[in-house]
């Protein structure tokens, strides 16, 4: 089997799966890529079976982005996958639970490019400066119960990193003076607090991903929405709940499961 037609079977053996409703496994041997970009291959294979159910690609996602992630995962990277425009949610939000296997939730920096992005060696202050908004963001992330322990970087990659869509809170002006690297975000369900944290280097996450993507011939482009990095661990939204993310200095964000 070539690479090509190996790439296209694991893509339909992972659509198959979320079809299926099917707990998340790892790639089985005869299909698994044989590195990273093998991995983006599959993905982009999968982008190709979902665009026509999904629609156009208009974002994309930054995962394992701290060193805590990256070491679970066996890598020493990030990794990136593709927000499709029909999952953008504008909040407040209601979220149907009834179509996710597991679905899980991160607190995130959303921003909008305000221009093209592109090349190997942009800088996290060329990142920045091509950013023309930003706003507090959830992630959705559909991990079919997965154990993070036993998975495989290159299967997460190949399954477009977990990503089922977005919750997007008002869009702010980014500003040369704004300190949005440094605000402290808050997680609540119903007004209780859950846990806080502070970006880690989301400016520098989004240089990674502008190389990444050209890399892949895909680079990104002036409107696409990018999400840089959870500040706050991964959490189960409890069905019925409130849930807010309020980033400082930058509003909030809130959705309720139902």
């Amino acid at each position: 089997m070539s690479d090509a037609s190996r790439a296209e079977a694991a893509a339909l053996f992972i659509r198959d799966a979320h079809r299926a409703r099917r707990r998340f496994e790892n790639l089985p041997d005869a299909l698994a890529p044989a590195d990273i970009d093998g991995a983006y291959d599959i993905q982009e294979a999968l982008h190709r079976l979902l665009i026509p159910e999904l629609g156009p690609i208009a974002g994309v996602k930054i995962a394992t982005t701290t060193k805590v992630m990256q070491a679970l995962m066996g890598i020493g990277h990030p990794c990136g996958g593709a927000i499709f425009a029909s999952r953008i949610h504008q909040s407040p939000a209601e979220i149907d639970l009834a179509p996710f296997v597991n679905l899980r939730g991160e607190c995130e920096i959303a921003v909008r490019l305000g221009r093209d992005l592109a090349g190997s060696e942009v800088t996290a202050a060329a990142a920045r400066a091509a950013v023309e908004a930003a706003a507090p963001a959830f992630e959705l992330i559909e991990d079919r119960g997965a154990d993070y322990r036993n998975t495989r970087a290159a299967s997460l990659i190949a399954d477009n990193a977990w990503n089922a869509g977005i919750v997007v809170g008002e869009w702010r002006p980014l500003s040369d003076s704004d300190e949005i690297e440094n605000a402290e975000g808050a997680l609540s369900y119903d007004g209780a607090e859950q846990g806080r944290g502070r970006p880690d280097d989301p400016f520098g996450a989004l240089a990674w991903l502008a190389g990444l993507s050209a890399s892949r011939g895909r680079p990104l482009k002036a409107g696409m929405i990018v999400i840089t990095g959870s500040l706050i661990p991964t959490f189960t939204p409890p069905k019925g709940a409130e849930v807010l993310f309020a980033l400082n200095g930058w509003g909030e964000t809130r959705m309720r499961l139902r």
